[in-house]
């Protein structure tokens, strides 16, 4: 089935609610295709890679957590940018990226679909009027080496652990992403572990002063699902075509 453009833009609208959010980035329709959509593929972060490959797919869109024209850089199309807009435009595809609205998202959100994978029963936010960062608990205490093991085998690639593998452990805090600095709210919330996507390098003192495990389980790795569950959304709710294309990133 096809939808009309405006038709997609309304429902990721109604979904994801990007009003709600002061962002570093616009959140929503940031370069216009062509007004019919039928295939969306959904990706990471907007790639010369990921857009070539939508190309060949033969898609009408993309939606992505990382987009364009994020704060502080500069607003000149050249050399990457230029490139990656002259393929967009080009191709008259349409390029939609939601940032903190797909992190936060209860249910469809980055950090909502991590803990259904993980098997991690969410029970609030991590900070106060921040529904970004969450904390919760496993079902039953466990050594933080079955919790490896099993970010291993879902996320497929090994996390970075600090601390002691054997140690039990219940309560978890969790953010994807570059959520590092976060640590310092998982300790105040008094959690066993925290886990995120990237490391920083005071994040390892600041794990083995406060006796805090910490798992860094990588950035792209960590924020592959909740845009796989967005598209899997409109494709069922606007009968669309869904397609997620994942471009390896090692970070």
């Amino acid at each position: 089935m096809t939808v009309a453009l405006s038709k997609l833009e309304d429902t990721l609208g109604q979904i994801l609610e990007p009003e709600r959010f002061q962002d570093y980035a616009p959140n929503g329709l940031q370069v216009e295709g062509r007004e019919q959509v039928s295939l969306l593929v959904t990706g990471v972060t907007a790639s010369q890679a990921l857009i070539d490959a939508a190309v060949d797919a033969g898609a009408d869109a993309i939606l992505v957590h990382h987009g364009f024209f994020w704060k502080g850089e500069s607003p000149v199309l050249r050399g990457m940018k230029r490139r990656r807009l002259a393929t967009l435009l080009a191709n008259d595809l349409n390029l939609f990226a939601y940032h903190l609205p797909l992190d936060a998202h209860p249910e469809h959100g980055n950090n909502a679909a991590l803990a259904r994978l993980l098997a991690i029963r969410s029970e609030g936010p991590l900070r106060d009027g921040d529904p970004v960062g969450n904390v919760g608990s496993l079902l039953t205490p466990q050594p933080v080496s079955v919790l490896l093991e099993r970010i291993c085998e879902r996320l497929g690639r090994p996390p970075l652990h600090i601390g002691d593998a054997t140690r039990e452990v219940q309560r978890i805090a969790w953010c994807t992403g570059a959520a590092q600095s976060y640590i310092d709210a998982a300790v105040s919330a008094g959690v066993d572990l925290y886990l995120t996507g990237e490391v920083s390098e005071q994040t390892v003192h600041v794990a083995r002063e406060e006796g805090i495990e910490f798992v860094a389980a990588g950035h792209h790795a960590t924020e592959r699902y909740g845009v796989q569950a967005v598209g899997e959304a409109l494709a069922e709710v606007l009968e669309i075509e869904h397609r997620f294309i994942d471009i390896d990133n090692p970070v």
